[in-house]
C-alpha cells in the first residue's frame, strides 16, 4: 500500500497561476525581441533607441544644385559625425549567388611563389614605351633583377598562361577600364605593356595622362582605361595630378561624378584602400547645402564609400553583359622586423619573396577586409574578386623602394638613409602586377 505524502493531498492552485504568469512574460519577451529584431533588419523602420538610431541615406539621387568637389573646396564648418548610413539593397541578395571566381575548384589565390627565368617577365622594361618613371626600377638604378623573374604558382592547379593575342581576342570591341588609384593605374601600365607588343605601333594610341587615360588598338576596336578615382565617391583630390591635400573631402553618397565615364564599360576593374589610410576624411553629404562637413576615419569613410559604390552595381549591372572585378587591398613592405625579427628597416635592399606561407603584415588590414568582403558578398555574382593580397603579402622584394623617379626634391639626410624614402607601396614593372593580371584574364 502506498503512502501519499500528505503536502500533496490539497494541492494549491497559486503553482498553475505562477506557470501562466511565466509562459505570458516569456511570451511577451519573445514578441518584443522579434520587434527588435525586424527594426535591426530594416533601415526604413530605425527604433528610437539611441543604440539604432541611424539615419540611412539612398546614395546617388541626382543633386543638380550641388556644387562639383575639387582641389579648392573646403568646408566652412565641420561637426563630428552624425551616424548616418548609406541604405542600398542588392535585388540578387537573397538569391545568395556568389561570383564565379569564389566558385573555382581550386583557389588559385593561395600558393607560392617560384623562380622562374625561362617564362618570366612577360615583357621587358625597356620594350615597353608607355612605362612609368614611378615603377621603371631598372631604369632608376635598380641592378638585381630577380624581382622580374617570379611565377606565381597555385598549390593544387596552374593559372591559365598568359596569351596577349588571346586577351585582345576577349577584348574585341569592348571597353577595358580600371578605375582607382596609382596602384591601380600600376595595374593598368602592366596590362598595357602586356598586351601592347602584338599591335603594330600604327596601330595603337594613348591619350595624354588625364583623370581618364585611353590605350586604343585600332584592329580590335578595343581600349584599356584607366579612370583615376582613389576613393570611389567624389572627392576634392579627383585631379589626377594635384590631388596632395592636406583636407580630404568627399561624398559619401555619391559616384555618379565618376560613374558617368565607367558606365559604358564593359569590363570594370576596380580598387580601393590605401587612401583610407591617411587619416580621417571629411564628409559633405549631397543634401548639405551650407558647405557644413562631418568628420569621420578612415575605415568608417570607406564603408560609406563602399555603399555608394555597391548601390550602382547593384543598380545597373547584369552579369551577362558587364564584368565587374574588385581588386583586394595591396599590402606595404614598411617594417623588416614583421618578417625578420630584431631587424630595423622596410623594403628597401630586400631582394627575395618571403617563404613562411600565410605570412601577414601590418600593411594589410583585417577589420578592413572583413568590411569589404561583407559588401563584396551581399553582391553575389555581380562582382568577380581578386585576392591579391595574400600572395602580394610575400613579395616584400617587388617594391621600387628608391630605384624610381621622385618628384619632389630629397634632402641630404634623407639621401644619407635609403630606407627613409623607399617607396613600399607600389611596384616595379615588370613583376608583381603581372600576376594580377594574369589573374584578370584567368577569370575573363
Amino acid at each position: 500500500m502506498s503512502v501519499t505524502p500528505r503536502w500533496s493531498r490539497k494541492k494549491p492552485h497559486i503553482p498553475l497561476l505562477a506557470v501562466l504568469l511565466l509562459v505570458f512574460i516569456a511570451c511577451s519577451i519573445l514578441y518584443n525581441e522579434f520587434s527588435i529584431q525586424q527594426i535591426h533588419e530594416s533601415p526604413d523602420h530605425a527604433p528610437h533607441s539611441q543604440e539604432t538610431s541611424f539615419t540611412y541615406v539612398k546614395p546617388n539621387l541626382p543633386k543638380g544644385a550641388s556644387e562639383v568637389l575639387d582641389r579648392f573646396s573646403s568646408c566652412n564648418t565641420t561637426r563630428n559625425y552624425s551616424g548616418k548610413k548609406i541604405q542600398w539593397v542588392d535585388p540578387d541578395a537573397k538569391s545568395g549567388r556568389r561570383s564565379r571566381v569564389n566558385q573555382e575548384s581550386c583557389d588559385v589565390f593561395s600558393g607560392r611563389w617560384v623562380f622562374d627565368n625561362t617564362s618570366y617577365p612577360l615583357y621587358k622594361e625597356s620594350d615597353c614605351p608607355y612605362m612609368s618613371d614611378q615603377l621603371a626600377c631598372h631604369k632608376h638604378g635598380r641592378s638585381d633583377l630577380q624581382y622580374q623573374y617570379w611565377r606565381w604558382q597555385p598549390h593544387n592547379c596552374n593559372l591559365k598562361r598568359w596569351n596577349a593575342t588571346e586577351m585582345w581576342e576577349k577584348l574585341r570591341g569592348k571597353r577595358l577600364m580600371f578605375v582607382g588609384d596609382s596602384l591601380n593605374r600600376g595595374q593598368w601600365i602592366s596590362m598595357v605593356c602586356l598586351l601592347q607588343s602584338v599591335i603594330p605601333a600604327n596601330k595603337r594610341s594613348i591619350t595624354p595622362n588625364a583623370e581618364l587615360t585611353i590605350f586604343r588598338a585600332e584592329e580590335y576596336n578595343a581600349t584599356v582605361e584607366f579612370l583615376w578615382a582613389p576613393l570611389l565617391v567624389e572627392s576634392n583630390s579627383d585631379d589626377p595630378v594635384n590631388h596632395r591635400l592636406a583636407e580630404r573631402i568627399i561624398r559619401p553618397d555619391s559616384v555618379l561624378k565618376h560613374s558617368s565615364q565607367w558606365e559604358h564599360a564593359d569590363i570594370l576593374i576596380f580598387n580601393s584602400y590605401l587612401w583610407w589610410r591617411q587619416g580621417p576624411v571629411k564628409l559633405l553629404w549631397s543634401a548639405e547645402e551650407n558647405g557644413a562637413c562631418e568628420e569621420l576615419n578612415g575605415v568608417g569613410g570607406m564603408e560609406l564609400a563602399m555603399g555608394a559604390w555597391a548601390d550602382w552595381v547593384a543598380s545597373n549591372v547584369i552579369p551577362l553583359k558587364k564584368r565587374v572585378f574588385f581588386v583586394t587591398m595591396s599590402p606595404t613592405h614598411f617594417w623588416s622586423q614583421e618578417w625578420e625579427s630584431r631587424s630595423d628597416g622596410n623594403c628597401y635592399n630586400q631582394m627575395t619573396p618571403i617563404t613562411l606561407e600565410g605570412y601577414w603584415g601590418s600593411g594589410s588590414d583585417l577589420p578592413t577586409m572583413r568590411m569589404v568582403d561583407k559588401v563584396l558578398s551581399r553582391l553575389g555574382s555581380k562582382v568577380s574578386v581578386i585576392n591579391i593580397t595574400q600572395l602580394s603579402e610575400y613579395r616584400k622584394d617587388g617594391h621600387p623602394s628608391i630605384y624610381r623617379k621622385f618628384w619632389e626634391t630629397l634632402s641630404p639626410q634623407q639621401l644619407a638613409n635609403p630606407a627613409s624614402y623607399s617607396d613600399c607601396i607600389h611596384w616595379c614593372l615588370p613583376g608583381v602586377p603581372d600576376v594580377w593580371n594574369e589573374l584578370i584574364f584567368h577569370f575573363l
